[in-house]
């Protein structure tokens, strides 16, 4: 049945109501009518009563869906006689329309562009929608890299490239490797321990240990190897890690001859597994004040492990719930009426058979936000006595009359030295961490360009990478992402070639770089889930395991807050040996605020927002100020006559911010000095703008800090985000390349929506 109009309004086929007609439909079928707008509107046409439209502007008689459609009808059947209609706006459509039928418009003129006005339409993209029917699915191709993709993917893998491809082949091809996509627990943990034995049987275990102990005794190869099976199974990741890099990485660097020809062999071959029992359910980064013991007992000449209180249970141990036989526990030695702090003992828990040992007390930690392939478990012994030889006694022992020696005279020293396991651990697990983002981020980059999402009318959908929101959400990550990649490749390679006994010259550099790590995975994966909307919360499509499996590792191998506070102590022992080569007046002068005044003093320099000179100097002047102001603030306390910790504890907040200052003058840093070293200029180029992208939008973030400090002023901080801004944009058009510069299979990657 055809509507009746309202008898006050003009017919939609009057000649009169032609010029309104797009304009008319545009403001009804989007509902931007609103009282205040219609008052506004009637004050200017109400003067001139021929145009008589006001009827149609009512809100409280809106036109019915079927005038609407009218409406739309008649637009689109007289523009269809138009050249390029287009290309104009509301105001020309509606005067074209009516020109075409004969109507002499100028009247009309000024009327219409003041409706126009008032509704805010101005502009084609209005009137080119109302023609548009359908939008067309024409959709550009991806811009092609400008650099050889080949070239920066051998840049990336480094020296070990080789390493890589062997991983790679052997988790594509081998029909044993299948990632779970909904398992129960238990069966999950034995599939874990069967790919655990898949890449022993491959040789694979001992890769770090020496070669008279059935290994390669190639370390690098070992940690690269950890690094990426990350793409795979993160709990595979952390099996394959517990068995032979913390276990094993124990007996090889604190044990001595007979426990290396003895143990390792049978430890690399998965003969024999086993966990690393340090942490205790009170006391995980404090490991200095362990609570277990392990008491000499002269009688029998052995060694007894005792649990003193539940707080002492050695917690969230790996490979303890189910599958360990011996334990690396750490206790505190203890030898007549003498302490000689933190040692390792060898501890069976389970006989062959996988029975739990007299005295040892085993419990499940049972279901956990990820990681679910890990069989993390609670040990508690009962006074369990094992040999005298179970001491892992490379840097201390005990003969058989109890006499107790060291080749390290230094209690702290020889403290930190046994802890050198815990320094190849936070390497290692910085660069499964930095894995998991270059996965999340080729899922989200790959989807981003085949996405797409609302648009001007009459032309394709807009692929979400072409919006700049989308690109500031994402490039700035793939920028540290690439930043992080270089540190931690040197980091790596400092690690290899350092003696166990020196590398807590490098425990700074581990700490901070894996809570840098970590801390960017747990928010890149979270930015780039969101990014893909529904399709990123999908199971399938791996975010929720991405983000469960790496959540945890923010807070083990070292809590993240605590790393950057033992950077910062690293950093104030480091200011405390440069006074050592100054004078006592020299030395009061700078910490009491000549020097550090001179420096909050201190101005960017004129160069270019882009430049190496402004980057360079804005990321050493941030690390010097914190650091400088921060000793000043201690020293200010000291001098009041505070205890030193309560000093520390008041400035916390500060000595953070100067720890992670330092982390991303480190991370620039080595940044830089990788792209100098690559030889082809477009594989520099483009590492060059990644770099300066990482750079900028660190600075960006930390504008206030820059600002406070009147080393910027507002005028080269907004330049700043511009900059980032237009080298997001650079940086876009290479995007696909870069991630695919990661050498990420197909079949490691998964992801439905990436491929």
């Amino acid at each position: 049945m055809r509507e009746s109009p309202r008898p006050d309004r003009l017919a939609l086929d009057d000649p009169k109501m032609l010029p309104f007609l797009p304009m008319l439909y545009v403001a009804w079928a989007d509902g931007v009518l609103d009282d205040v707008e219609v008052v506004t509107i009637f004050r200017k046409i109400r003067s001139d009563d021929a145009l008589r439209i006001e009827s149609w502007l009512d809100p409280a008689h809106p036109p019915s869906a079927g005038e609407l459609q009218r409406m739309l009808r008649i637009v689109r059947e007289r523009a269809a006689r138009l050249d390029a209609p287009e290309k104009l706006d509301l105001v020309g459509l509606g005067l074209r329309i009516a020109q075409a039928d004969g109507r002499v418009v100028d009247e009309e003129r000024e009327a219409l562009v003041q409706l126009v006005d008032s509704l805010g339409l101005a502009g084609t993209e209005a009137a080119r929608q109302l023609l548009v029917s359908r939008r067309p699915a024409r959709r550009a191709p991806e811009p092609k890299a400008d650099f050889d993709l080949d070239a920066l993917r051998r840049v990336l893998d480094g020296e070990r490239g080789d390493v890589r491809r062997r991983l790679f082949a052997l988790l594509s091809e081998d029909g044993g490797f299948q990632r779970p996509q909904d398992i129960l627990k238990d069966d999950y943990r034995e599939m874990v321990l069967g790919w655990c034995e898949r890449l022993a049987d491959a040789g694979l275990g001992g890769q770090s240990y020496a070669p008279e102990y059935g290994g390669d005794g190639d370390l690098e190869a070992f940690i690269t190897t950890f690094e990426n099976l990350a793409y795979f199974d993160l709990s595979l990741v952390v099996k394959f890690g517990v068995q032979y890099g913390l276990f094993g990485g124990a007996i090889q660097n604190l044990g001595t001859e007979r426990h290396h020809r003895e143990l390792l062999p049978r430890v690399s071959s998965l003969e024999l597994p086993g966990c690393f029992a340090m942490t205790e359910t009170g006391h995980g980064s404090n490991v200095n004040d362990i609570e277990t013991t392990a008491t000499w007992i002269a009688k029998s000449g052995e060694i007894e492990v005792h649990t003193p209180s539940a707080g002492a249970r050695k917690d969230y141990i790996g490979n303890a719930a189910c599958h360990g036989r011996l334990a690396v526990v750490f206790a505190q030695l203890v030898v007549g009426d003498e302490e000689h702090g933190v040692h390792a003992v060898l501890v069976p828990i389970r006989d062959d058979h996988g029975a739990v040992l007299d005295g040892v007390t085993i419990e499940d930690c049972g279901e956990k936000m990820g990681l679910n392939g890990v069989d993390n478990g609670r040990l508690a012994f009962d006074r369990v006595r094992v040999p005298r030889t179970n001491l892992l006694d490379r840097f201390a022992s005990l003969d058989a009359e109890g006499s107790y020696t060291s080749p390290i005279a230094s209690p702290g020293k020889r403290f930190f030295t046994m802890l050198g396991t815990l320094v190849g651990g936070r390497v290692s697990v910085g660069l499964a961490a930095l894995s998991a983002s270059k996965s999340a981020l080729a899922i989200a980059l790959r989807y981003g360009v085949r996405r797409r999402q609302f648009g001007p009318g009459g032309a394709p959908e807009i692929k979400l990478l072409d919006y700049p929101s989308h690109q500031r959400r994402l490039l700035p990550r793939l920028a540290t992402t690439y930043a992080l990649h270089f540190a931690l490749a040197e980091l790596r390679r400092d690690y290899v070639a350092s003696d166990p006994e020196e590398r807590r010259t490098i425990e700074l550099d581990a700490a901070g770089l894996k809570a840098y790590a970590t801390w960017h995975a747990t928010d890149t994966i979270q930015a780039c889930r969101e990014a893909c909307g529904g399709q990123g919360y999908l199971a399938e499509n791996r975010f929720a395991a991405l983000k469960a499996d790496t959540d945890v590792f923010t807070t083990f191998e070292g809590d993240n807050t605590v790393l950057l506070l033992l950077v910062a102590k690293g950093m104030l022992s480091g200011l405390r040996q440069r006074f050592e080569g100054m004078g006592f007046v020299d030395m009061a002068r700078w910490i009491g605020g000549q020097a550090v005044e001179a420096l909050i003093g201190a101005r960017a320099p004129r160069a270019s927002e882009s430049s190496r000179e402004f980057l360079s100097a804005a990321f050493q002047y941030r690390e010097e100020h914190l650091l400088a102001t921060v000793a000043r603030r201690l020293k200010k306390r000291l001098g009041r006559g505070l205890e030193p910790a309560q000093a520390m504890l008041e400035c916390q907040d500060h000595l953070l911010a100067a720890a992670k200052a330092r982390v991303e003058n480190q991370v620039y840093c080595r940044f830089v000095a990788a792209v100098d070293k690559v030889e082809s200029a477009p594989e520099r180029r483009i590492l060059a703008t990644v770099c300066n992208l990482y750079a900028l939008s660190r600075l960006e973030t930390d504008r206030a800090f820059f600002m406070e400090s009147e080393w910027l002023d507002p005028a080269r901080a907004k330049a700043i985000r511009k900059a980032v801004l237009q080298l997001g944009g650079e940086v876009r058009t290479q995007a696909l390349p870069l991630v695919d510069a990661f050498g990420i299979p197909e079949a490691l990657l998964g992801a439905p929506i990436a491929r």
